[in-house]
């Protein structure tokens, strides 16, 4: 088997995809440009899904994670996964850095850091307490449940007083499986969307602003969701890179999304750093940025 200094990970659909449209395309496209900026930093790329039977991880000295969005359908498997490759190769970011964005409760951590987030209670596996009960911890009229292991927006749900029994089902059901949490629905999102902050080594790169399509609250493009230019000003890099200190060790790469509360105050709303979307292709310097990162930090030792 042919050795690389780099693999890429995405899931299998996203190999060789038999779907043309523009969210493949746009994974395509990524993948590309970072790996003609590894190997313009004199590095050999290849890229694999992350299950590959067959593969010997032992065979590349670093592993990034990128589009492998199926994850956190199959977490046990990927898990068990993980702790397998983490013995056999270098995992950018850390198995432990991976374990620890997974599961949301890492917003707690932050918070214990002065870091804002968006007011959260954490549900925890088994409890019976009725959805009733945790909608009426956020002093919200309108509030966001979602499961603390997710992405996609995947079991997300905007509840108000009058939608709780129809959720009640699913989320009694799920709860027996999983943890959750629920937070106050924040208006900005409808208003001013989400923006999306990128840092590769440590530097701040570059911004996108998300918003949801009219009618819907998710940002995601895969809802519909509309992708817009965006420029961060002091304040706002300052927050991120707040954020980023927080965290330990430091990642390689991280997505940090930021809102605006009912203040008018910045608050984080998801940190990302196991596979974010990085938007490589609306920055130029980019993927640059984080090549040149990974070959200081793992190749000039």
């Amino acid at each position: 088997m042919k050795k690389f200094d780099i693999v890429l990970l995405c899931q299998k659909e996203y190999v060789n995809p038999t779907v043309n449209n523009e969210f493949s395309n746009n994974v395509l496209l990524e993948d590309k440009l970072l790996t003609q900026a590894l190997q313009k930093e004199g590095l050999t790329v290849s890229r694999i899904n992350w299950d590959h039977p067959n593969f010997d991880f032992s065979q590349t000295k670093v592993v990034i994670f990128r589009a492998i969005w199926d994850y956190f359908d199959r977490y046990p498997e990927f898990s068990k996964w993980l702790a397998k490759v983490q013995k056999q190769t270098i995992l950018i970011n850390p198995a432990e850095t991976i374990q620890w964005n997974i599961d949301k409760h890492y917003l707690a951590d932050l918070a214990t850091h002065t870091i804002p987030i968006v007011p959260t209670v954490f549900i925890e596996k088994g409890r019976s307490e009725p959805l009733h009960y945790w909608y009426h911890q956020v002093h919200s009229a309108k509030a966001v449940l979602k499961p603390a292991i997710a992405g996609g927006a995947r079991h997300t749900y905007v509840l108000n007083s009058k939608n709780l029994d129809e959720h009640e089902a699913i989320f009694k059901k799920l709860l027996q499986e999983e943890a959750w949490l629920i937070q106050p629905f924040i208006e900005s999102v409808l208003s001013r969307g989400e923006v999306s902050h990128m840092v590769f080594g440590g530097v701040y790169s570059h911004s996108v602003l998300k918003k949801a399509k009219p009618g819907d609250f998710r940002v995601q493009d895969d809802f519909g969701g509309s992708l817009h230019t965006y420029t961060a000003n002091a304040e706002e890099i300052a927050f991120v890179e707040k954020v980023l200190a927080a965290c330990q060790p430091q990642p390689s790469y991280a997505r940090v999304d930021v809102l605006w509360d009912a203040e008018n105050k910045l608050a984080l709303a998801e940190l990302e750093v196991i596979e974010p979307e990085l938007w490589f292709r609306r920055h130029s310097q980019a993927a640059p940025l984080l090549a040149k990162a990974i070959k200081a930090k793992y190749f000039n030792g």
